[in-house]
């Protein structure tokens, strides 16, 4: 973090302050030797970064297929290379002919011919998990608990990745809201763990592309502490995912309600009903 001087106004008073600013620098990707994107990020964590947005980007689908990722040959911490296996080199080669230095997950989206590729490297999630609805309220409280950066800048975006009991896999914070999730989600990829991940908790709004981003891995569950966009709702519907916001002591659910126990059961129950009455 970084202390600025400020003038700090209140009820009418002002007085020389100090405040603490997250830094942000720019990361460049650079893959099979061709500068692919450039992001705005917060230092630290670069390589599960890259890894991480790799991923989302479908230009891997699991660790295997880096050849290698690390710094540039400088030692450069702004600048990342990745190299993929042969195999998969090929098997990318349109995206990486047609992207060059545009990134698919970055934000921004070039019309529905991108939403409609989009679509194709994603799965639909499963069915075989449910979470109980003070679980959801718990995931909020667990990434507050362990969001550092924001405390002292209210300047950051956080991510954190659950498992089945609802104990943290990763976390990261960062000034971007896709670099924190490419960084949780990196993490657990190249720790070969990312097969147990299961809720993806964020404190930004739910877009399109964060929600790409989870799908790519695998993950059933999103809870944030701000609402999805139209265009995520849509995509999030198609890949049987459940997408839910957590405001103060309301919990809102705007798809996937089957794997939040208590939801499930009432919306059982209403079925039963209008059943009686038919």
């Amino acid at each position: 973090m970084i202390s600025y001087r400020v003038i700090r106004c209140e009820k009418g008073l002002c007085r020389n302050s100090e405040q603490e600013l997250i830094p942000e620098e720019p990361l460049l990707l650079r893959v099979e030797g061709k500068p692919y994107s450039v992001v705005m990020r917060t230092p630290g964590e670069e390589i599960p970064h890259a890894a991480g947005f790799c991923l989302g980007e479908g230009l891997v689908d699991s660790y295997g297929d880096f050849a290698t990722i690390g710094f540039c040959k400088d030692m450069d911490p702004n600048v990342v290379e990745v190299r993929l296996t042969p195999d998969r080199r090929e098997k990318v080669s349109d995206i990486l002919d047609r992207r060059g230095f545009i990134s698919q997950t970055s934000c921004g989206i070039c019309g529905k011919e991108m939403i409609k590729d989009l679509y194709q490297t994603l799965v639909p999630a499963e069915d075989n998990f449910q979470i109980d609805m003070d679980q959801v309220f718990g995931c909020i409280d667990k990434l507050a608990e362990n969001q550092d950066y924001y405390k002292s800048t209210r300047g950051s975006h956080a991510a954190m990745i659950l498992d089945a009991g609802m104990t943290k896999l990763s976390f990261s914070e960062d000034v971007g809201r896709h670099n924190a999730l490419d960084k949780a989600i990196g993490k657990l990829l190249l720790a070969g763990k990312l097969k147990d991940a299961v809720v993806a908790v964020l404190s930004s709004r739910i877009s399109y592309e964060l929600v790409q981003k989870v799908a790519r891995a695998r993950l059933p569950i999103i809870v944030s502490m701000s609402r999805p966009t139209a265009l995520a709702v849509d995509m999030g519907q198609t890949l049987n995912m459940t997408l839910a916001n957590v405001k103060a002591s309301e919990l809102f659910v705007f798809c996937g309600e089957q794997r939040i126990m208590k939801i499930y059961r009432l919306s059982e129950n209403s079925l039963r009903k209008a059943a009686g009455r038919e």
